[in-house]
């Protein structure tokens, strides 16, 4: 089986944008109040342009995000074992999720509490209440870190599979499936899973991640994972990817543009298993997979280059995606109540967090190695040199 076992640098790239527009979709989502639901603090006037972007956005983000762990699990099994694999996700996941959940969540709901209540108590006197019940009866939540637990439920669960697939029959599984797909010289038929989940599940969870009950998303989410590393596996899916990509992104953006007609007429349909909302929610699965290949096909033409600021910023990336959130449910909590308007306040948001999330990093986080270890970094020794 022909494989890629050079470093990928347009997948180190595109994690790394992922996470860097993920402080931009949230700030956003302050000024967007919609069926995706309502953020942690929110401006008291909303923005349609907002709400574009947002839509947008959310049809590819976060499948976007599984894939590339799927990827990234494709390469770490390669230079682990099982064992050591299991060790590696429990240091870099299970960890840094626990520790943000107790440290960094909380700050999110105490700003939502001021926001949407009378309740003026300090933090310090709120914090025993985050435990008082789970949302949406309770406090308790893990806001943005569902990724990370999702992500590391997925890499135990699909471990067998995995192992199964470095093996000779998987090997040769994978080897016909690139066969099959060159040969019809199509990247579509992948979707048709997506698109089954979509329709057949998503009429009843609507996506609250609280991972028991939320079996759209584990489904979905979890054939992202599973994609990525396969797609890993065979030089072939990649140069596929090469020869199709005009008609991938055409597809992709003629699919989008449908969509948003359907939110801006207001036509989409009514959600429920009526064959309208199953036939929509199947497009949306299909229109979510040919945005995830149109992004890698623009990351393999334009981003495959290694550079000292994807260096740093590799790194970073992780601690980035853990801090974020809080950090612009902060600054925007008091930004909503100045008296400007929704570019200015986003403006500042946007660019405040970043900011105050680097700075935190800088000084909290890359030099001090307790703090590497609560989010998911390896000691400093254990650090390549610059060269």
């Amino acid at each position: 089986m022909s494989s890629n076992r050079e470093r990928r640098y347009d997948l180190d790239w595109l994690r790394v944008l992922a996470v860097l527009l993920l402080i931009y979709f949230h700030t956003a989502a302050i000024f967007y109040k919609g069926d995706l639901g309502v953020f942690y603090v929110t401006n008291a006037v909303t923005s349609p342009a907002m709400e574009i972007f947002i839509l947008l956005v959310h049809q590819w983000h976060m499948p976007l995000f599984f894939f590339l762990s799927g990827a990234a699990t494709w390469f770490s099994l390669e230079a682990r074992t099982s064992n050591q694999y299991v060790k590696e996700r429990f240091q870099r996941l299970f960890i840094p999720f626990v520790f943000g959940t107790l440290v960094l969540v909380p700050i999110q709901v105490y700003y939502h509490v001021l926001m949407t209540s009378d309740d003026q108590k300090s933090y310090f006197q709120f914090y025993p209440q985050f435990f008082n019940g789970i949302r949406p009866s309770g406090n308790f939540e893990w806001a943005h870190l569902w990724f990370i637990v999702y992500l590391f439920v997925f890499s135990l669960v699909a471990l067998p599979l995995f192992v199964y697939l470095q093996q000779p029959p998987g090997q040769r599984w994978c080897d016909w499936l690139a066969t099959k797909l060159d040969r019809a010289n199509t990247v579509f038929y992948p979707a048709l899973l997506l698109a089954i989940i979509e329709a057949t599940f998503r009429p009843r969870w609507i996506g609250f991640q609280n991972l028991y009950d939320d079996w759209a998303n584990v489904l979905l989410y979890l054939s992202y994972f599973v994609y990525g590393y396969i797609f890993c596996s065979d030089r072939r899916f990649g140069q596929l990817l090469d020869r199709q990509r005009y008609w991938v992104t055409g597809v992709a953006i003629v699919g989008m543009a449908s969509l948003l007609a359907l939110w801006l007429t207001d036509t989409a349909p009514d959600r429920g298993y009526s064959p309208a909302y199953m036939i929509y929610q199947a497009f949306r699965g299909f229109n979510s997979w040919c945005w995830v290949l149109m992004v890698l096909i623009l990351a393999r033409s334009h981003l495959n280059f290694k550079s000292r600021l994807l260096q740093y910023a590799n790194e970073a990336s992780y601690p980035f995606y853990i801090l974020h959130q809080t950090v612009v449910v902060a600054i925007g909590f008091y930004v909503v109540q100045w008296n400007a308007g929704v570019l200015e306040k986003f403006i500042v948001i946007s660019t405040g967090a970043l900011l105050a999330t680097l700075v935190t990093y800088e000084l909290l986080i890359r030099r001090i190695n307790m703090t590497r270890f609560l989010f998911g970094l390896k000691s400093i020794s254990f650090q390549p040199q610059l060269k």
